[in-house]
Parts: structure tokens; C-alpha cells; sequence
């Protein structure tokens, strides 16, 4: 009965409504806005909780178990859930009717993620793809892409003209790898 709305504009609506509901544990966690948790600190949760209940009961010691979740992050999330005003939110968000389980999808099973574990860093221009994309695609397979060189790299991979992040590797001792093998590693070539 909203002025503009037809019957399939309404059908439309509801259904993408009701397809929200049942997003990723890591798209609603995310989107909590829990301070120092992003996307990439999201995922990791994930790894470890399979439903928001899980997490809103950790205590502070096991979520600092977590790879890459420090103090400040873990004390965080605990703060979070101790808040009556986000477990009134959360309630509401259950009530409604949204997933608060884990809902794995064929890409986020463990044989598709072999990069889980490794930290690559991006320098120089890539021929295939631009650096978000290579990023993005280090994310979906189970990876982590930073942004600059530490002894905690696994990779950094070279494009053309790297920067200062080729030099710091080589000081560091961390391997360096040009994009052929980094394609060959993620399955984009044989």
C-alpha cells in the first residue's frame, strides 16, 4: 500500500528483506560495528565461533588465543556484549529473525582456503589484475594481505617497478615471489 509500490516492487522488497536475514556470521558480526573489528577480524572470529552466542561468551583470555586479536580488540568485543543496549540490538536482530549461525558457503569450506595462514604483501604493479583485486583474492582463500613488510610476512609478491616494500623484504629475509608463482598458488595458472 506505499505509494509507488506494486505488487512486484513489494515481492521484490520482501524477498531481499528475508534474504538478509541469512547472511554470514562474519557479515553480521561485521556489521555490529563492534570498535577495532573489521572485516578481516570478523573472519577470524568465525574460524573459532560458528554462532554469535559462542562469541558473546568468550571471555577475554580465549579470544586472545585467536591468531592476530591482541588486548585491545579482545577487551573490545568483551565490552561489546557486556553493553545492555547492543544485547538489546542483538535481540532484536534474533527476534526478526536473522541467522546468527555460521551459514558456510562452498568458497568458505577448508579445501578451497590454501592459502589459510599466510600474509602476503602486494608492491609494484601487477599485469593480470589491480593490487585490490589480488588482495581480495588472498581474503577468499583462507589468506591475509597487509599493507606493509614485517618478519611475520610470508610472501611479498613483485610486480613491475616495486617500491621501498621489495627492499625491506630482502632485508628482512622474507620471500619474495613474482606474480607467475603467485597465480600458480592461487590456482590461476598450471
Amino acid at each position: 500500500e506505499l505509494p509507488l509500490f506494486a505488487q512486484k516492487k513489494a515481492e521484490k522488497l520482501y524477498n531481499a528483506i528475508q534474504a538478509s536475514k541469512k547472511r554470514p556470521l562474519n557479515r553480521l558480526i561485521f556489521a555490529l560495528g563492534i570498535r577495532h573489528v573489521g572485516q578481516y577480524t570478523a573472519r577470524l572470529l568465525t574460524e573459532r565461533y560458528s554462532t554469535l552466542d559462542e562469541l558473546m561468551n568468550a571471555k577475554e583470555e580465549d579470544l586472545l588465543k585467536i591468531r592476530e586479536i591482541g588486548p585491545k580488540i579482545a577487551r573490545s568485543i568483551t565490552l561489546f556484549f557486556k553493553q545492555p543496549h547492543n544485547i538489546e540490538v542483538i535481540e532484536k536482530l534474533r527476534n526478526a529473525g536473522v541467522s546468527f549461525g555460521m551459514e558456510k558457503t562452498a568458497e568458505e569450506t577448508e579445501a578451497e582456503k590454501p592459502l589459510k595462514g599466510l600474509t602476503f604483501v602486494f608492491t609494484g604493479a601487477l599485469e593480470t589484475m589491480t593490487r585490490e583485486e589480488a588482495q581480495a583474492l588472498v581474503e577468499k582463500l583462507g589468506g591475509r594481505a597487509a599493507s606493509s613488510v614485517s618478519k611475520k610476512t610470508d610472501y611479498v609478491v613483485v610486480g613491475k617497478e616495486p617500491g621501498s616494500k621489495y627492499e625491506k623484504a630482502l632485508q628482512l629475509g622474507v620471500k619474495t615471489i613474482g606474480e607467475d608463482e603467485f597465480l600458480k598458488m592461487v590456482g590461476l595458472k598450471k
